[in-house]
């Protein structure tokens, strides 16, 4: 892998590796452009299967931060780390802390907080070694149900455009993961009285679905085919790709999941195919919105926090409609809006202020 040219194809500031033998860290921040503010990106552990993965991860995950946060309005950059490994293996304290001193080497240019497989606890122990941390128990806490809660706005908004109606009652959608965040969705969805059918590596996660919200139980390979209104990917990224494109039977792709599209093309097919999808950084960005107390230092407000979350919705309309009086996919329109903003701030802060 040529490293400076990857950082070069889409112009990505830093790519810092961390190692403490100690410990057992291994890891790597992606920052990719801190025009707007610092970079903010939670911190994921994965057992990558080499390193080459665990960079290539790390810096689409950074970039789709950098658009997530220019969308959302939000005075941040975007930046990710990944820390590699089996997360039911190298837990410690020690790790995290070293972690944590890496993050705060950087001198407030990346601020993390939680991403797949971490914990509130484990978010606590970076935090003994930076400030430069949210999402703590102390401030708004974990993400996750906010998150949820916006990707049920932007289902709406992709309701609302397709079928012309909000109302999610007997509407048909298949929920891939059931994690911290989709867990959350489909009890939302289930309230709204949607038809459900979900699918997880977790058998114990499938059969809790099952009893409590009446879900309707799918293999993890047959869940791309189910005949449903809305696919909705709430676990790994690149789940859109030329193995699964030709399997989806739905009318909408809205999910929680980072990172959908393996490549753009497959945003391109999407589009062909007459299937809307609903850009991931633009449907999941509750958890940033979430987090914006924790970094003004302002006390968390959580009514705030949802009320500006559900304006997803109008955000999500906004990318529909650029997309249509541009003729251009879903994906694109929301690349030019985040673009947008980030150029015309950029034109401002070519004005010299002392810091």
């Amino acid at each position: 892998m040529n490293v400076f040219e990857r950082l070069k194809e889409y112009d990505y500031e830093q790519l810092v590796f961390c190692q403490d033998k100690a410990s057992g860290l291994k890891a790597i921040i992606a920052i990719h452009d801190t025009t707007l503010g610092p970079a903010l990106g939670g911190t994921r552990i994965y057992d990558y299967e080499n390193d080459g993965d665990a960079i290539i991860d790390a810096l689409r995950l950074a970039r789709g931060m950098t658009y997530k946060n220019a969308v959302a309005g939000l005075n941040l950059g975007g930046g990710k780390a990944v820390i590699i490994g089996d997360p039911k293996r190298i837990k410690s304290e020690a790790l995290f802390r070293a972690f944590g001193r890496f993050v705060e080497g950087l001198n407030g240019r990346y601020i993390t907080g939680e991403d797949m497989n971490m914990t509130q606890q484990d978010a606590a122990y970076v935090s003994y070694e930076t400030s430069h941390i949210v999402g703590l128990e102390t401030g708004s806490g974990n993400p996750s149900p906010v998150t949820a809660y916006g990707v049920f706005k932007g289902i709406e908004a992709a309701v609302n455009e397709v079928f012309g109606s909000d109302d999610l009652k007997e509407r048909s959608i298949a929920i891939q993961g059931l994690g911290s965040v989709g867990r959350r969705l489909v009890e939302i969805l289930h309230g709204a009285g949607a038809k459900l059918y979900v699918t997880s590596r977790d058998q114990v996660k499938i059969d809790k679905a099952v009893a409590e919200l009446g879900a309707i139980p799918v293999s993890p390979d047959e869940i791309y085919s189910v005949e449903c209104d809305v696919f909705s990917p709430c676990a790994i990224g690149a789940v859109i790709n030329d193995r699964t494109i030709e399997k989806f039977k739905c009318k909408i792709i809205a999910g929680a999941a980072n990172n959908q599209l393996e490549s753009s093309k497959h945003g391109d097919i999407l589009e062909e195919k007459g299937i809307l999808y609903v850009p991931d950084y633009v449907i999941n960005s509750g958890g940033v919105i979430n987090i914006i107390d924790d970094i003004s230092g302002c006390e968390y407000n959580r009514e705030n926090a949802l009320r500006n979350t559900a304006r997803i919705y109008d955000t999500c309309k906004q990318v529909f409609n650029i997309a249509k009086e541009g003729c251009i996919p879903t994906y694109r329109a929301a690349d030019l809006m985040a673009l947008e903003r980030i150029v015309a701030v950029g034109k401002v802060k070519k004005i010299y202020n002392r810091q």
